[in-house]
């Protein structure tokens, strides 16, 4: 079943390198996106053969699949990368990805389930999931067509949980990894799931050679997992590994010092005012991030020292995100709420006391980044957060790191944070307070060093460990 193209590395997920929109005259405009997939693949080099597997994402996608025949997209549109996009079924594409990813896996996997009320795991549950399934498959089959004889393939994520054993029945030939971006769920929280269900995400990833995590916490979870469904070991063999990513620090800090970042740098100074401290949280309005509390805490900082009135600004953006999921909407507007709520009852003349925006703006968040003298990272859950590594890495005088210990980053952070329980909203309030009245010189060699252990794994290097490891015929680095 191997593919004539013959692809000695494949990488698939949900979203791809390239997205497209159609133009009113009916032609397709290409987009290029980033991330540490693009840049891993850009690593490994010119004269390795490699193909990314994704799935159409919209109807602009889904036309340049049907120009493509299903094959391969134009070079010339993608950066040079051989990607293979497919159109699976809308409805079956929504239902796995809305209706089962999103909706069900992500709320098991950081905790945010409101147990009295949800899940329910009924006739409709079942409908979704044999969906999901059928969106694994496709993967499956594609990467089993584009794979050269003993190829390597890094699956992605919670979307494509069943691909690993799926693809492993087409092509026991192949080297197969899986990695999961998010974290994973304590076994008393994880068997929530039906118990069929739960054993069947579980021998989906033991399909693969290799199991690999953000942290130990979340890597020892998925163990606990295993022994608890299964039974004691992991009988497939499959091996276990860690691969923390790390902030991009080249690209950040270059990008960070170009002329719409010091144009919106401007800007931001003038929201903020003269002389103000800023605290900056950069977020999507994504129910984990825990945006409201931070708010409440923020205002307790407030309440409880009043001195900071007028001396202070809380930069919060909150792009909105999962827009089409009315809890999503709902949180969102929270947000803006509560934000609106602290204005009117602490706001002066001549200070705005939060600053919210939730226009995605890449140059904005990277002028925040740089003018941060606090940064609030305080998730109920998270694989790792980016946000956290990287504001210490572009922060021009350097900034206290107000961090979730319920964050992969603390696992690594955690020593020059300053560590919050991300329920306590008065907790976070004195943390907060103390991030504020940091002697500078402490603050600033806190900030160099939570910017090395940041870059500690840059994407590229994130990338090529996980398929150097895959190449490995036993444990190595941090495998286990």
């Amino acid at each position: 079943m191997a593919s004539t193209h013959g692809a000695e590395v494949l990488v698939a997920s949900n979203r791809g390198p390239v997205s497209y929109q159609m133009l009113d005259d009916g032609s397709l405009r290409a987009k290029r996106g980033g991330g540490g997939l693009v840049s891993g693949l850009s690593a490994i080099g010119p004269d390795t053969d490699a193909v990314w597997v994704c799935a159409a994402l919209g109807d602009g996608d889904r036309a340049a699949v049907r120009r493509a025949g299903g094959g391969l997209l134009p070079a010339e549109e993608t950066g040079g990368q051989r990607v293979r996009m497919l159109d699976i079924d809308a409805t079956v594409h929504a239902e796995a990805y809305n209706g089962i990813a999103n909706s069900v896996l992500w709320f098991v996997h950081h905790l945010l389930y409101q147990t009295p009320l949800e899940p329910v795991f009924d006739a409709e549950f079942r409908r979704r999931w044999a969906s999901y399934e059928a969106y694994n498959q496709a993967f499956a089959e594609a990467l089993a067509e584009e794979a050269a004889e003993g190829a390597a393939v890094l699956i992605q994520d919670y979307h494509l949980a069943l691909a690993p054993r799926m693809l492993r029945r087409l092509r026991p030939d192949l080297r197969i990894g899986h990695f999961s971006h998010t974290p994973w769920a304590p076994p008393d929280y994880f068997r929530l799931l039906p118990d069929d269900i739960a054993a069947e995400l579980l021998t989906g990833i033991l399909g693969a050679d290799r199991a690999a995590f953000l942290t130990r916490r979340w890597a020892d979870a998925f163990r606990d997992c295993c022994h608890a469904v299964l039974g004691p070991g992991i009988p497939s063999g499959t091996r276990i590994g860690v691969h923390g990513l790390g902030a991009d620090a080249d690209f950040l800090r270059e990008r960070a010092h170009e002329p719409d970042v010091d144009e919106r740098m401007a800007a931001l100074r003038e929201e903020i005012g003269e002389g103000r401290k800023a605290i900056v949280r950069v977020d999507r309005t994504e129910l984990s991030k825990n945006i409201v509390r931070g708010l409440l805490a923020y205002r307790q900082l407030l309440e409880d020292h009043p001195e900071w009135r007028e001396r202070v600004v809380h930069v919060a953006f909150a792009y909105p995100s999962r827009q089409d999921l009315a809890v999503y909407r709902d949180y969102t507007a929270e947000v803006r709420r509560v934000a609106d709520e602290i204005n009117t009852e602490y706001g002066t003349a001549g200070w705005t006391p939060v600053v919210l925006h939730v226009k995605d703006d890449f140059a904005r968040s990277l002028a925040a980044y740089r003018l941060a003298d606090v940064a609030l990272v305080n998730p109920i859950r998270d694989g790792m957060n980016l946000v956290a590594k990287e504001i210490p890495v572009v922060s021009d005088e350097g900034c206290a790191l107000v961090l979730s210990r319920e964050a992969g980053a603390y696992e690594e952070l955690g020593e020059d944070a300053i560590v919050v329980n991300p329920y306590d909203i008065t907790g976070t309030a004195r943390a907060l307070h103390q991030a504020l009245t940091l002697p500078d010189g402490e603050r600033a060699e806190r900030s160099k060093r939570l910017a090395a252990a940041a870059t500690a794994l840059p994407p590229a290097r994130w990338f090529l460990d996980q398929l150097h490891a895959l190449d490995e015929d036993a444990p190595g680095g941090q495998s286990s």
